[in-house]
Formats: structure tokens, C-alpha cells, sequence
């Protein structure tokens, strides 16, 4: 499913019905895309929409930025930074982030070669020609998610 966003506010729109959807139960997030293409801006919003207190940062030179002040805990885990060895040490790390009731997002999900939980959603960001971001979300055993995204 896609969801093309011509501003800041139609992405905030998508993130806090994403959170809603997420709230209850959580998700495992994989998010893919260029540099500034938005993965960030999303994550951000989306902690906003779950009452996160903190700032949200790129984890980008600490990997894994932890936020528990919203209605559900927030693991957010940057592995552009990573090589081989350094994302094969985080394998089970990720796995248990993906347990329980919890938004673990994962951006530069592709350095992880497919290691994912079963139950997870891909969101692919790209540019859109006319400086728009295109949001395509993908399930992997989600489809509740993705459903609601349509409504």
C-alpha cells in the first residue's frame, strides 16, 4: 500500500493513524530509503502521536535510542553504520525487540540481510518527483496494520 505525502502535515497525518494502529499491541518496523528521504521524520512523528516526552534523534552514531515516556516504550536502532561483523552481533537483540508490546523501528533494515521477526512491516520512503515522499508499507504477518492504514 502506498501513501504519497505532499507536506509535513500529510506525513504527520500518516504517522499518528500508523501509531494509533501500533499503540495496543506494537510493531517491528523496518524502514527503508535514501539519506533524508524521511525514515527520521517518521519515526519522530510517530512518537509524538504515541505521547513520547523526550526529543527524538537519529540513533545514527549510537545505534539504538530508547524513549519510555510514551504509551508504549519506543526502540529506534540506525544500522548504517554497522558492517558485517557489527550487525551479526545485534541479531538476537533484534529479535528481542521484537517481542512483546513495543514500536522497535530499524532504519537501514536492508544491512540486516532480511533478519527480521516474522511478524513485522517494511516501509519503503522515496522521493516522489515533485519533492513529495511516497510511504509504501508492506506486511509480513501485519495485515491489521495495513488494513487500517486504508480506512
Amino acid at each position: 500500500m502506498k501513501v504519497i505525502c505532499k507536506s509535513i502535515e500529510d506525513t504527520k497525518k500518516l504517522a499518528e493513524k500508523f501509531a494509533s494502529l501500533i499503540k495496543k499491541d506494537g510493531c517491528f518496523v523496518n524502514l527503508y530509503g535514501e539519506i533524508g528521504a524521511g525514515k527520521t521524520a517518521f519515526v519522530k512523528l510517530v512518537a509524538d502521536a504515541l505521547g513520547v516526552k523526550e526529543k527524538v534523534t537519529s540513533p545514527s552514531f549510537v545505534i539504538l535510542n530508547e524513549y519510555h515516556t510514551g504509551s508504549i516504550p519506543i526502540y529506534h536502532f540506525d544500522l548504517y553504520r554497522l558492517e558485517n561483523e557489527g550487525i551479526k552481533t545485534i541479531y538476537d537483540e533484534l529479535r528481542e525487540y521484537s517481542e512483546g508490546r513495543q514500536a522497535t523501528f530499524v532504519e537501514w533494515a536492508e544491512f540486516n540481510q532480511n533478519e527480521a521477526p516474522f511478524n513485522h512491516i517494511k516501509i519503503n520512503v522515496t522521493y516522489a518527483d515533485d519533492d513529495s515522499r511516497v510511504y509504501e508499507f508492506i506486511s509480513s504477518g501485519k495485515d491489521e496494520i495495513i488494513e487500517g492504514l486504508k480506512q
